[in-house]
């Protein structure tokens, strides 16, 4: 096509040259005068009429300079249908096959049947390490003439989109397609399938998780298309859909056949806290960490390994939601069922603290067989004791057996009963008034345990700690683990009760402070608390005393703050009940009241003195004279002088 394009700008070109000198010669000859023309016009006819024929007179005259023959119209359009025959028509895009005509060390020659061959790259046959002249390949044209005319071929965009074609026709139908994984890039793996690269994603290599994608990288797979992007012409495989669909198949199968009490082989996939999940070949299911042993574990792992083969038996199962419980334990008898001969009741035996409650603990005496001690069968005393303290898991212990059930499965432990009971010749041991050192194991707010020997211990009540102090907590006196003297108050044999007392080492001081600290004796003291009801006051010797709010009062008004010490005035002493109430306003207030006093008393003896006076005179006078009533009146005034003060100490006598 592109040579007879040539070929007819060749033929125009001639047609304009020829017309180009036809003209030019018509100018020419334009040009002459008439009587040369026609003198021309003759000599050529007269040289016409006398030539003489040579070699040449065959020559076509019909041809141009440049070799161009004009043909008919009926001439021309024959030999274009020849000429056009022997091209293929061709359009860029186009797929055709080629025959190998040329190798060089770097190109491909191809012949396509076009008016030139074409080159291709060798790095494109690659995967074609035999190709020889003579083979035909399968190629695209890119285009037809580039701006240096050459044909532009490709094999590698022929391989694509053949490879397109067939990945969207897979993709259509699911077949199963084999692909080379080529590397590794950043969130899966690149797959060559048909020589076309598409992604497969770390997701969908395997159902198990992968971490390690170098593994794969040469390996040549079997996958499924799963996505496919025709805009950008972009495929996403799978490996993990292949090994799901023959799970499913497998899943069916084996669901199809399940039995409850089926024992199947299973391999360790998983293992978390829980349990483990077993693959029984295509059907995952769950064994619970409780149907694992007989015995308690506290981890799967303690028992089972990962990838680890065992087999099991299948509890339950629940075909809508394909779960299946599986059991190991139940492949062997229950413990219960085969008890040693020696665990029997009366017998020691001894376990491990595999569980620990409030009210007692758990020993495992064989795997699957446990026993309770319980809290009242630790020790013999009869005071609280926590078992949490007293046991650690994993401990051993030994135990005596005290009951046995073997159809409710449970049975009954003691470790107190181990030794004879402490209680039996606690009259000899632990007299009354005798005194003891003990260990002090609990405190309460009501009084303090103390343990004075194995299994025998009391309780001080807090009013029993000290003669003189008050505590609100028996813990500001005394801390656990610290060792105290006690005496023994009482004996409860029946109810294995000690009642003991702390203060009763000594001597009850109350009876020889009240003297001491009689009514309306002075003591110094400090305010150590206050509230809204008064002060607590330490007096000497480690005494406290209670002052009420109205009793704080100083005399400038204030009143005695927390930490202050002052003076206090005893004003109620009750040994009973172990009272001191004093009194720092009475003390400034009982000044005043004296001084009142002094001055009534100074009052009266005045007027006293006077009385004796006047009658002194009057007793010596005999007969009244003018002068003497003179005195007699100034005695008088003297006198009523004196009873008018006397009327004013009695009106400030206080009641």
């Amino acid at each position: 096509m592109f040579e007879n394009k040539n070929l007819k700008n060749l033929n125009a070109d001639a047609e304009e040259s020829a017309a180009a000198e036809n003209a030019a010669d018509s100018t020419a000859t334009t040009n002459v005068p008439d009587a040369q023309t026609e003198t021309a016009v003759e000599e050529v006819a007269v040289a016409a009429k006398y030539a003489v024929e040579t070699a040449h007179d065959d020559f076509d005259w019909n041809v141009d300079k440049r070799n161009v023959t004009s043909y008919s119209e009926e001439e021309k359009e024959k030999y274009h249908t020849v000429y056009d025959n022997t091209f293929k028509q061709l359009n860029d895009g186009e797929l055709l096959n080629g025959t190998v005509v040329g190798l060089t060390k770097t190109d491909v020659v191809l012949n396509i049947g076009f008016k030139s061959d074409g080159l291709i790259s060798l790095n494109e046959f690659r995967d074609l390490p035999t190709l020889a002249i003579g083979d035909e390949v399968e190629v695209m044209i890119v285009e037809k003439e580039d701006r240096d005319g050459h044909l532009n071929l490709s094999r590698r965009q022929a391989r694509i989109t053949r490879a397109w074609e067939r990945i969207m026709e897979v993709h259509k139908t699911g077949e199963v397609i084999t692909g080379t994984v080529t590397s590794k890039t950043k969130g899966g793996l690149i797959v060559d399938v048909f020589g076309m690269e598409t992604f497969l994603p770390g997701s969908q290599i395997d159902v198990k998780p992968v971490t390690d994608y170098d593994q794969f990288v040469g390996k040549t797979m079997e996958f499924k298309v799963v996505k496919i992007n025709e805009t950008i012409k972009n495929a996403v495989v799978s490996h993990k859909a292949l090994i799901e669909s023959d799970i499913e198949a497998q899943r069916t199968e084996i669901m199809s056949k399940l039995e409850k009490g089926q024992v199947l082989e299973g391999t360790v996939k998983n293992i978390t806290d829980f349990g483990a999940f077993m693959d029984l070949g295509g059907l995952d299911g769950l064994l619970y960490i409780t149907d694992i042993s007989w015995g308690r574990i506290s981890h799967p792992t303690e028992v089972l390994k990962l990838d680890q083969k065992i087999n099991v038996v299948v509890l339950d199962f629940d075909d809508e939601k394909k779960r299946i419980s599986l059991g190991l334990k139940q492949l062997t008898p229950h413990p219960w069922d085969v008890l040693e001969e020696n665990i029997v009741e009366g017998n020691v035996v001894k376990g491990k603290v595999v569980n620990i409650e409030d009210y007692g603990a758990f020993l495992e005496i064989q795997p699957g067989v446990e026993g309770l001690v319980h809290v009242s069968e630790i020790t013999w005393a009869n005071t609280p004791i926590n078992a949490k303290e007293f046991f650690k898991l994993g401990d051993e212990h030994e135990a005596k057996v005290v009951t046995l059930d073997k159809e409710s499965r449970k049975m009954s432990l003691s470790i107190k009963q181990l030794s004879e009971d402490p209680w039996n010749d606690i009259e000899t041991r632990f007299a009354e008034n005798s005194k003891h050192p003990g260990l002090v194991k609990n405190i309460t707010n009501y009084g303090v345990f103390v343990e004075l020997s194995a299994g025998i211990g009391g309780m001080i009540h807090i009013s029993d700690l000290s003669w003189l102090k008050r505590f609100n907590h028996p813990s500001e006196y005394t801390k656990v683990g610290e060792t105290i003297d006690v005496v023994i108050l009482g004996i409860d044999k029946e109810n294995r009760k000690l009642q003991l007392g702390h203060k009763q080492l000594e001597e009850d001081p109350w009876n020889t402070l009240a003297d001491t600290f009689a009514i309306g004796s002075l003591h110094e003291g400090t305010v150590s608390r206050r509230d809204d009801k008064g002060a607590t006051i330490q007096l000497p010797y480690g005494l406290e005393g209670f002052a009420p709010n109205r009793h704080l009062a100083k005399e400038d008004g204030k009143s005695i703050a927390a930490e202050e010490t002052a003076q206090f005035m005893v004003i109620e002493f009750d040994r009973n009940e172990k009272r001191i109430v004093v009194s720092h306003t009475r003390i400034w207030e009982q000044g005043q009241i004296e001084v009142a006093e002094t001055a009534k008393k100074e009052a009266r003896a005045e007027a006293d003195n006077t009385r004796k006076a006047v009658k002194s005179v009057q007793s010596k006078v005999e007969k009244a004279t003018l002068g003497d009533l003179g005195v007699l009146a100034d005695l008088k005034k003297k006198m009523d002088s004196g009873d008018t003060g006397d009327t004013t100490a009695d009106e400030a006598k206080p009641e």
